[in-house]
Protein backbone atom coordinates (compact mmCIF):
# COMPACT_ATOMS: atom_id res chain seq x y z
CA UNK A 1 0.00 0.00 0.00
CA UNK A 2 0.98 3.16 -0.92
CA UNK A 3 2.34 5.78 2.20
CA UNK A 4 1.97 9.25 -0.06
CA UNK A 5 0.11 11.56 2.42
CA UNK A 6 -3.79 11.37 2.02
CA UNK A 7 -3.52 7.98 0.31
CA UNK A 8 -4.95 5.97 3.04
CA UNK A 9 -7.06 2.80 0.98
CA UNK A 10 -9.92 1.09 1.62
CA UNK A 11 -10.04 -1.74 -0.31
CA UNK A 12 -9.69 -1.04 -4.02
CA UNK A 13 -10.62 2.56 -3.41
CA UNK A 14 -9.36 5.53 -1.24
CA UNK A 15 -10.59 5.86 2.32
CA UNK A 16 -13.94 7.59 2.42
CA UNK A 17 -13.45 9.43 6.31
CA UNK A 18 -10.63 11.90 7.15
CA UNK A 19 -7.32 11.65 5.10
CA UNK A 20 -3.95 10.69 5.89
CA UNK A 21 -3.05 14.64 5.88
CA UNK A 22 -4.53 14.79 9.22
CA UNK A 23 -2.39 12.05 10.38
CA UNK A 24 0.84 13.01 12.46
CA UNK A 25 2.98 11.11 10.70
CA UNK A 26 5.73 12.68 11.24
CA UNK A 27 5.92 11.19 14.45
CA UNK A 28 6.24 7.78 12.80
CA UNK A 29 8.95 5.77 10.50
CA UNK A 30 8.22 3.74 7.66
CA UNK A 31 7.97 0.45 9.61
CA UNK A 32 5.33 1.86 11.89
CA UNK A 33 3.33 3.20 8.75
CA UNK A 34 3.96 -0.17 7.21
CA UNK A 35 2.60 -2.08 10.31
CA UNK A 36 -0.90 0.84 10.30
CA UNK A 37 -1.38 -0.25 6.05
CA UNK A 38 -1.62 -3.79 6.98
CA UNK A 39 -4.10 -3.07 10.06
CA UNK A 40 -6.26 -1.18 7.89
CA UNK A 41 -6.35 -4.12 5.28
CA UNK A 42 -6.89 -6.48 7.66
CA UNK A 43 -9.78 -4.43 9.54
CA UNK A 44 -11.40 -3.69 5.86
CA UNK A 45 -11.19 -6.87 5.07
CA UNK A 46 -12.52 -8.59 8.09
CA UNK A 47 -12.24 -7.00 11.48
CA UNK A 48 -14.81 -4.23 10.92
CA UNK A 49 -17.99 -6.62 10.41
CA UNK A 50 -16.67 -8.99 12.99
CA UNK A 51 -17.46 -5.64 15.33
CA UNK A 52 -20.78 -5.69 14.25
CA UNK A 53 -21.58 -9.18 15.27
CA UNK A 54 -19.81 -8.51 18.92
CA UNK A 55 -21.81 -5.53 19.48
CA UNK A 56 -25.17 -7.59 18.18
CA UNK A 57 -24.51 -10.77 20.00
CA UNK A 58 -22.19 -9.76 22.99
CA UNK A 59 -19.63 -11.83 20.87
CA UNK A 60 -15.98 -12.27 22.10
CA UNK A 61 -13.71 -11.00 19.00
CA UNK A 62 -11.73 -14.05 19.03
CA UNK A 63 -11.55 -14.26 15.72
CA UNK A 64 -10.25 -10.58 15.21
CA UNK A 65 -7.54 -11.68 17.66
CA UNK A 66 -6.83 -14.64 15.94
CA UNK A 67 -5.99 -12.73 12.77
CA UNK A 68 -3.53 -10.25 15.01
CA UNK A 69 -1.76 -13.37 15.60
CA UNK A 70 -1.54 -14.97 12.34
CA UNK A 71 0.03 -11.48 11.19
CA UNK A 72 2.32 -11.06 14.41
CA UNK A 73 0.40 -8.46 16.15
CA UNK A 74 0.10 -10.31 19.07
CA UNK A 75 3.73 -10.39 19.54
CA UNK A 76 3.68 -6.72 18.57
CA UNK A 77 6.27 -5.61 21.12
CA UNK A 78 8.35 -8.86 21.96
CA UNK A 79 12.39 -8.33 21.03
CA UNK A 80 12.35 -10.07 18.11
CA UNK A 81 14.76 -12.90 19.16
CA UNK A 82 11.52 -13.76 21.19
CA UNK A 83 9.68 -14.40 17.86
CA UNK A 84 7.89 -10.92 18.36
CA UNK A 85 8.17 -8.09 15.80
CA UNK A 86 10.42 -6.09 18.02
CA UNK A 87 8.18 -3.50 18.21
CA UNK A 88 7.96 0.45 20.62
CA UNK A 89 5.21 2.15 22.33
CA UNK A 90 5.09 4.06 19.41
CA UNK A 91 4.00 1.26 17.33
CA UNK A 92 1.42 0.22 19.86
CA UNK A 93 -0.29 3.33 20.58
CA UNK A 94 -0.63 3.10 16.59
CA UNK A 95 -1.75 0.03 16.49
CA UNK A 96 -4.21 0.75 19.52
CA UNK A 97 -5.62 3.37 17.29
CA UNK A 98 -5.71 2.16 13.94
CA UNK A 99 -7.92 -1.03 15.51
CA UNK A 100 -10.52 1.31 17.34
CA UNK A 101 -10.83 3.67 14.05
CA UNK A 102 -11.13 1.28 11.42
CA UNK A 103 -11.83 -1.71 12.83
CA UNK A 104 -13.63 -3.08 16.04
CA UNK A 105 -12.96 -0.90 19.62
CA UNK A 106 -13.67 -4.24 21.60
CA UNK A 107 -10.50 -5.61 19.34
CA UNK A 108 -8.29 -2.86 20.68
CA UNK A 109 -9.39 -3.07 23.80
CA UNK A 110 -8.72 -6.82 24.30
CA UNK A 111 -5.54 -6.00 22.60
CA UNK A 112 -4.35 -2.94 25.19
CA UNK A 113 -4.83 -6.16 27.92
CA UNK A 114 -3.07 -8.48 25.78
CA UNK A 115 -0.16 -6.76 24.91
CA UNK A 116 0.06 -5.18 28.47
CA UNK A 117 -0.12 -8.56 29.98
CA UNK A 118 2.75 -9.63 28.11
CA UNK A 119 4.77 -6.59 28.73
CA UNK A 120 4.51 -6.97 32.69
CA UNK A 121 5.87 -11.07 31.72
CA UNK A 122 8.89 -9.21 29.87
CA UNK A 123 9.19 -6.84 32.32
CA UNK A 124 10.84 -10.01 34.59
CA UNK A 125 11.45 -12.70 31.74
CA UNK A 126 12.57 -16.23 32.52
CA UNK A 127 13.23 -18.84 30.76
CA UNK A 128 10.20 -20.73 31.92
CA UNK A 129 7.84 -18.05 31.14
CA UNK A 130 8.86 -17.02 27.61
CA UNK A 131 8.73 -21.05 26.53
CA UNK A 132 5.42 -21.11 28.03
CA UNK A 133 3.54 -17.87 27.46
CA UNK A 134 5.86 -15.44 25.06
CA UNK A 135 6.84 -18.13 22.18
CA UNK A 136 3.63 -19.48 21.35
CA UNK A 137 1.84 -15.62 20.85
CA UNK A 138 1.95 -16.13 17.19
CA UNK A 139 0.12 -19.26 17.10
CA UNK A 140 -3.13 -17.30 18.58
CA UNK A 141 -2.31 -17.44 22.45
CA UNK A 142 -4.19 -14.78 24.47
CA UNK A 143 -3.30 -13.48 27.59
CA UNK A 144 -4.80 -10.34 29.61
CA UNK A 145 -4.56 -8.56 33.34
CA UNK A 146 -6.77 -9.48 35.97
CA UNK A 147 -5.93 -6.86 38.32
CA UNK A 148 -8.99 -5.19 39.49
CA UNK A 149 -11.02 -5.55 42.76
CA UNK A 150 -14.88 -6.09 43.56
CA UNK A 151 -14.14 -4.32 46.85
CA UNK A 152 -12.56 -1.57 45.62
CA UNK A 153 -13.39 -1.18 42.30
CA UNK A 154 -10.97 1.08 40.20
CA UNK A 155 -8.25 0.86 42.75
CA UNK A 156 -6.69 -1.86 41.53
CA UNK A 157 -3.46 -1.17 43.55
CA UNK A 158 -5.58 -1.84 46.70
CA UNK A 159 -6.56 -6.02 45.77
CA UNK A 160 -7.93 -6.52 49.26
CA UNK A 161 -9.94 -9.77 47.90
CA UNK A 162 -6.68 -11.19 47.08
CA UNK A 163 -3.74 -13.83 48.62
CA UNK A 164 -0.71 -15.92 48.37
CA UNK A 165 1.40 -18.12 50.61
CA UNK A 166 3.75 -20.48 50.47
CA UNK A 167 3.57 -24.08 50.06
CA UNK A 168 6.25 -26.19 49.85
CA UNK A 169 8.46 -23.76 47.13
CA UNK A 170 4.76 -23.00 45.41
CA UNK A 171 2.66 -20.43 46.10
CA UNK A 172 -1.59 -21.17 46.73
CA UNK A 173 -2.88 -17.91 44.94
CA UNK A 174 -6.85 -16.54 45.48
CA UNK A 175 -7.99 -13.57 43.60
CA UNK A 176 -11.55 -11.76 43.19
CA UNK A 177 -11.56 -9.05 39.97
CA UNK A 178 -14.71 -7.17 39.22
CA UNK A 179 -13.38 -5.87 35.73
CA UNK A 180 -11.63 -8.55 33.61
CA UNK A 181 -11.29 -7.73 29.85
CA UNK A 182 -11.30 -11.13 27.58
CA UNK A 183 -12.57 -12.65 31.47
CA UNK A 184 -13.63 -16.38 30.79
CA UNK A 185 -11.64 -16.27 26.88
CA UNK A 186 -7.86 -15.65 27.46
CA UNK A 187 -5.71 -18.42 27.37
CA UNK A 188 -3.42 -16.63 30.00
CA UNK A 189 -4.23 -14.09 32.99
CA UNK A 190 -1.65 -11.40 34.87
CA UNK A 191 -2.78 -11.32 38.17
CA UNK A 192 -1.82 -8.94 40.90
CA UNK A 193 -2.46 -10.15 44.64
CA UNK A 194 -1.16 -9.47 48.18
CA UNK A 195 2.20 -10.74 48.50
CA UNK A 196 2.92 -13.99 50.97
CA UNK A 197 3.96 -12.90 54.69
CA UNK A 198 2.19 -9.42 53.90
CA UNK A 199 3.23 -6.22 55.60
CA UNK A 200 1.00 -3.88 54.09
CA UNK A 201 -0.66 -2.73 50.26
CA UNK A 202 2.35 -1.74 48.95
CA UNK A 203 3.87 -5.46 49.22
CA UNK A 204 2.05 -6.82 46.19
CA UNK A 205 3.13 -9.90 44.07
CA UNK A 206 2.19 -11.05 40.00
CA UNK A 207 1.52 -14.54 39.23
CA UNK A 208 0.37 -15.45 35.68
CA UNK A 209 -2.08 -17.89 35.87
CA UNK A 210 -3.57 -20.44 32.82
CA UNK A 211 -7.01 -19.92 31.82
CA UNK A 212 -8.03 -23.56 33.21
CA UNK A 213 -7.69 -22.18 36.97
CA UNK A 214 -9.83 -19.17 36.38
CA UNK A 215 -13.57 -18.73 37.38
CA UNK A 216 -15.56 -16.60 35.24
CA UNK A 217 -19.15 -15.85 33.88
CA UNK A 218 -19.03 -14.58 30.64
CA UNK A 219 -22.42 -14.61 29.70
CA UNK A 220 -23.29 -12.28 32.54
CA UNK A 221 -21.70 -9.13 30.56
CA UNK A 222 -24.39 -7.11 29.38
CA UNK A 223 -22.48 -3.10 28.83
CA UNK A 224 -23.77 -0.25 26.77
CA UNK A 225 -20.64 -0.45 24.97
CA UNK A 226 -17.67 -2.00 24.41
CA UNK A 227 -19.76 -5.72 24.44
CA UNK A 228 -17.50 -7.80 22.67
CA UNK A 229 -14.43 -7.16 25.65
CA UNK A 230 -16.12 -9.67 28.23
CA UNK A 231 -15.06 -7.56 31.06
CA UNK A 232 -16.66 -9.63 33.78
CA UNK A 233 -15.55 -10.52 36.98
CA UNK A 234 -13.26 -13.77 37.44
CA UNK A 235 -12.57 -15.59 40.25
CA UNK A 236 -9.37 -18.05 41.24
CA UNK A 237 -9.94 -20.13 44.17
CA UNK A 238 -6.91 -20.80 46.59
CA UNK A 239 -5.18 -22.17 43.75
CA UNK A 240 -1.56 -24.10 43.80
CA UNK A 241 0.77 -21.95 41.42
CA UNK A 242 4.00 -23.53 40.42
CA UNK A 243 7.14 -21.01 41.75
CA UNK A 244 8.24 -20.47 37.71
CA UNK A 245 4.85 -18.53 37.37
CA UNK A 246 5.81 -15.59 39.89
CA UNK A 247 6.54 -12.74 37.47
CA UNK A 248 9.61 -10.75 39.27
CA UNK A 249 10.43 -11.38 42.96
CA UNK A 250 8.02 -11.68 45.78
CA UNK A 251 6.79 -7.99 46.40
CA UNK A 252 7.76 -6.77 43.14
CA UNK A 253 3.94 -6.00 42.54
CA UNK A 254 4.36 -2.01 43.27
CA UNK A 255 6.93 -1.92 41.04
CA UNK A 256 5.53 -3.72 38.45
CA UNK A 257 2.49 -1.35 38.40
CA UNK A 258 4.44 1.65 38.52
CA UNK A 259 6.76 0.68 35.38
CA UNK A 260 4.24 -1.27 33.12
CA UNK A 261 1.03 -2.01 33.83
CA UNK A 262 0.02 1.43 34.03
CA UNK A 263 2.45 3.10 31.30
CA UNK A 264 1.62 0.40 28.90
CA UNK A 265 -2.09 0.37 29.87
CA UNK A 266 -2.97 4.09 29.76
CA UNK A 267 -1.22 4.60 26.46
CA UNK A 268 -3.01 1.85 25.04
CA UNK A 269 -6.52 2.20 26.14
CA UNK A 270 -5.84 6.61 25.65
CA UNK A 271 -5.19 5.27 21.99
CA UNK A 272 -8.26 3.56 21.84
CA UNK A 273 -10.15 6.44 23.15
CA UNK A 274 -8.67 8.78 20.32
CA UNK A 275 -8.99 5.74 17.29
CA UNK A 276 -12.57 5.77 18.79
CA UNK A 277 -12.86 9.27 17.81
CA UNK A 278 -11.15 9.29 14.72
CA UNK A 279 -13.89 6.60 13.95
CA UNK A 280 -16.61 8.60 14.59
CA UNK A 281 -15.06 11.35 12.86
CA UNK A 282 -14.70 9.46 9.36
CA UNK A 283 -18.34 8.24 9.24
CA UNK A 284 -19.90 11.67 10.04
CA UNK A 285 -17.74 12.98 6.88
CA UNK A 286 -18.75 9.91 5.40
CA UNK A 287 -22.53 10.45 5.67
CA UNK A 288 -22.46 14.53 5.97
CA UNK A 289 -20.62 14.75 2.48
CA UNK A 290 -23.02 12.47 0.92
CA UNK A 291 -26.72 13.76 2.22
CA UNK A 292 -27.62 16.29 0.25
CA UNK A 293 -30.95 18.65 1.18
CA UNK A 294 -33.10 18.65 -1.78
CA UNK A 295 -34.67 21.68 -1.01
CA UNK A 296 -31.66 23.48 -0.89
CA UNK A 297 -29.33 21.90 -2.74
CA UNK A 298 -26.37 21.92 -0.39
CA UNK A 299 -24.92 18.68 1.41
CA UNK A 300 -25.16 18.66 5.17
CA UNK A 301 -21.84 19.49 5.22
CA UNK A 302 -21.91 23.10 3.98
CA UNK A 303 -23.58 24.28 6.45
CA UNK A 304 -21.01 26.15 8.72
CA UNK A 305 -22.17 24.78 11.73
CA UNK A 306 -21.70 21.46 11.04
CA UNK A 307 -18.17 22.47 9.54
CA UNK A 308 -17.29 23.73 12.91
CA UNK A 309 -18.38 20.83 14.60
CA UNK A 310 -16.07 18.65 12.36
CA UNK A 311 -13.39 21.26 13.14
CA UNK A 312 -13.34 21.51 16.52
CA UNK A 313 -13.74 17.18 16.64
CA UNK A 314 -10.29 17.16 14.57
CA UNK A 315 -8.80 19.82 16.55
CA UNK A 316 -9.13 18.26 19.48
CA UNK A 317 -8.44 14.58 18.89
CA UNK A 318 -5.47 15.51 17.37
CA UNK A 319 -4.48 17.28 19.75
CA UNK A 320 -5.02 14.15 22.60
CA UNK A 321 -3.22 11.84 19.39
CA UNK A 322 0.13 14.21 19.93
CA UNK A 323 -0.11 13.67 23.29
CA UNK A 324 -0.69 10.28 22.79
CA UNK A 325 2.58 9.78 20.20
CA UNK A 326 4.85 12.38 22.21
CA UNK A 327 4.43 10.30 25.72
CA UNK A 328 5.03 7.29 23.23
CA UNK A 329 8.29 8.63 22.07
CA UNK A 330 9.61 9.56 25.25
CA UNK A 331 8.82 6.09 26.65
CA UNK A 332 10.83 4.97 24.16
CA UNK A 333 13.91 7.15 24.32
CA UNK A 334 13.87 6.31 28.23
CA UNK A 335 13.80 2.25 27.17
CA UNK A 336 15.97 2.49 24.08
CA UNK A 337 12.69 1.49 22.10
CA UNK A 338 11.40 -1.23 24.50
CA UNK A 339 14.69 -3.04 24.43
CA UNK A 340 16.08 -1.77 27.33
CA UNK A 341 16.22 -4.78 30.30
CA UNK A 342 15.62 -3.69 33.55
CA UNK A 343 16.37 -5.05 36.81
CA UNK A 344 14.15 -4.83 39.90
CA UNK A 345 14.88 -1.16 41.36
CA UNK A 346 15.29 0.26 38.14
CA UNK A 347 13.20 2.13 36.80
CA UNK A 348 12.21 4.10 33.61
CA UNK A 349 8.92 3.88 32.35
CA UNK A 350 7.22 5.26 35.67
CA UNK A 351 9.08 8.33 35.44
CA UNK A 352 6.68 9.42 32.98
CA UNK A 353 3.53 7.83 35.10
CA UNK A 354 2.00 11.63 35.83
CA UNK A 355 2.13 12.46 31.99
CA UNK A 356 0.57 8.93 31.36
CA UNK A 357 -2.36 9.99 33.63
CA UNK A 358 -3.04 13.27 32.02
CA UNK A 359 -3.06 11.65 28.60
CA UNK A 360 -5.68 9.08 29.60
CA UNK A 361 -7.87 11.44 31.10
CA UNK A 362 -7.71 14.02 27.95
CA UNK A 363 -8.30 11.03 25.72
CA UNK A 364 -10.96 10.08 27.65
CA UNK A 365 -12.26 13.46 27.93
CA UNK A 366 -12.14 14.44 24.34
CA UNK A 367 -13.91 10.94 23.18
CA UNK A 368 -16.87 11.83 25.01
CA UNK A 369 -17.59 15.26 24.08
CA UNK A 370 -16.40 13.74 19.98
CA UNK A 371 -18.75 11.24 19.89
CA UNK A 372 -22.07 13.33 20.91
CA UNK A 373 -21.14 16.09 18.52
CA UNK A 374 -20.83 13.81 15.59
CA UNK A 375 -24.00 12.34 16.27
CA UNK A 376 -25.58 16.15 16.32
CA UNK A 377 -23.75 16.39 13.19
CA UNK A 378 -25.25 13.14 11.64
CA UNK A 379 -28.67 14.01 12.67
CA UNK A 380 -31.50 11.28 12.95
CA UNK A 381 -29.38 9.59 10.41
CA UNK A 382 -26.91 9.09 13.00
CA UNK A 383 -28.80 7.76 15.73
CA UNK A 384 -29.67 5.10 13.46
CA UNK A 385 -27.84 1.54 14.08
CA UNK A 386 -27.10 1.45 10.11
CA UNK A 387 -25.09 4.47 10.27
CA UNK A 388 -22.68 3.06 12.56
CA UNK A 389 -21.61 5.92 14.35
CA UNK A 390 -23.91 4.71 17.21
CA UNK A 391 -21.90 1.97 18.16
CA UNK A 392 -18.69 4.02 18.30
CA UNK A 393 -20.81 6.11 20.54
CA UNK A 394 -21.70 4.13 22.69
CA UNK A 395 -17.58 2.19 22.52
CA UNK A 396 -16.57 6.14 23.23
CA UNK A 397 -18.38 6.47 26.63
CA UNK A 398 -16.32 3.51 28.27
CA UNK A 399 -13.28 5.79 28.24
CA UNK A 400 -14.37 7.95 31.50
CA UNK A 401 -15.43 5.70 33.65
CA UNK A 402 -12.70 2.82 33.09
CA UNK A 403 -10.26 2.82 36.07
CA UNK A 404 -8.68 4.71 36.92
CA UNK A 405 -11.68 6.95 35.93
CA UNK A 406 -11.73 10.66 35.20
CA UNK A 407 -12.35 11.65 38.67
CA UNK A 408 -9.74 10.07 40.46
CA UNK A 409 -6.80 10.79 37.86
CA UNK A 410 -7.80 14.61 37.91
CA UNK A 411 -7.25 14.48 41.96
CA UNK A 412 -4.10 12.39 41.27
CA UNK A 413 -2.72 15.44 39.16
CA UNK A 414 -4.43 18.19 41.01
CA UNK A 415 -2.81 16.73 44.74
CA UNK A 416 0.44 16.08 43.19
CA UNK A 417 0.78 19.47 41.87
CA UNK A 418 -0.70 21.74 44.79
CA UNK A 419 0.61 19.45 47.86
CA UNK A 420 3.57 17.12 46.08
CA UNK A 421 3.88 13.70 44.20
CA UNK A 422 4.18 12.21 47.99
CA UNK A 423 0.34 13.06 48.67
CA UNK A 424 -1.14 10.65 45.91
CA UNK A 425 -0.89 8.29 49.15
CA UNK A 426 -1.91 5.01 46.88
CA UNK A 427 -1.58 2.91 50.10
CA UNK A 428 -3.43 5.20 52.54
CA UNK A 429 -1.01 5.49 54.77
CA UNK A 430 -0.77 9.45 55.21
CA UNK A 431 -2.27 11.04 57.78
CA UNK A 432 -4.19 14.68 56.84
CA UNK A 433 -3.85 16.39 60.10
CA UNK A 434 -5.40 19.32 59.24
CA UNK A 435 -8.51 17.39 58.72
CA UNK A 436 -7.96 15.75 62.15
CA UNK A 437 -7.65 18.88 63.93
CA UNK A 438 -10.60 20.53 62.03
CA UNK A 439 -12.78 17.99 62.63
CA UNK A 440 -11.98 17.50 66.46
CA UNK A 441 -12.25 21.55 66.98
CA UNK A 442 -15.48 21.16 66.04
CA UNK A 443 -16.15 18.24 69.50
CA UNK A 444 -17.09 19.39 73.39
CA UNK A 445 -14.84 17.80 75.54
CA UNK A 446 -17.10 14.90 76.10
CA UNK A 447 -17.00 14.11 72.76
CA UNK A 448 -12.99 14.47 72.69
CA UNK A 449 -12.76 12.07 75.87
CA UNK A 450 -14.92 9.64 74.31
CA UNK A 451 -12.56 10.15 70.70
CA UNK A 452 -9.62 9.54 72.93
CA UNK A 453 -10.78 6.46 74.91
CA UNK A 454 -11.75 4.34 71.48
CA UNK A 455 -8.39 5.66 70.43
CA UNK A 456 -6.66 4.03 73.17
CA UNK A 457 -8.66 1.49 73.02
CA UNK A 458 -7.75 0.57 69.25
CA UNK A 459 -4.05 1.31 70.36
CA UNK A 460 -3.77 -1.18 72.75
CA UNK A 461 -5.46 -3.66 70.74
CA UNK A 462 -3.25 -3.63 68.14
CA UNK A 463 0.06 -3.45 70.45
CA UNK A 464 -1.60 -6.48 71.07
CA UNK A 465 -1.62 -8.10 68.15
CA UNK A 466 1.92 -6.96 67.60
CA UNK A 467 3.41 -8.83 70.59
Amino acid sequence: MSETVGATRWGDGPFWGVGAEWNPDWLLTDRHRRWRDTLIELCEQEMRANAERSDDELKFPRRNLELLGEHGFLALTVPEEYGGMGGDHTAFALACETIARYGCASTAMCYTMHITAVQAIMLRPTPELVERYIRPLNSGTIGTLSYSDPRTGGHFWYPISSGAERVNGDYRVRKQSSWTTSGGFADFYVIQTTSPDFTGYHDLSVFVVDSDVVRAQPSLWDALGMRGNQSGGVEIIQTLVPADQLVGPVGDGAESNDEVVDPWFLLGSSSVWNGIAMGAIDIAKRHTTRKVHEDTGLRVCDYPTIQDYVGEAVIDTNAARLAAYSLAGALDGATEGNRRVLSPGDTARAEYLHWCWQLKFTAAKNVTGVVDRMLHACGGTGYRRDLGLERYLRDGKAGWVMGPSNEVLRQFVGRSVLLGMDSVDYWNQTVNERVVTNETRKMDAAAKRALAEKLLAEAQAQEGMSS
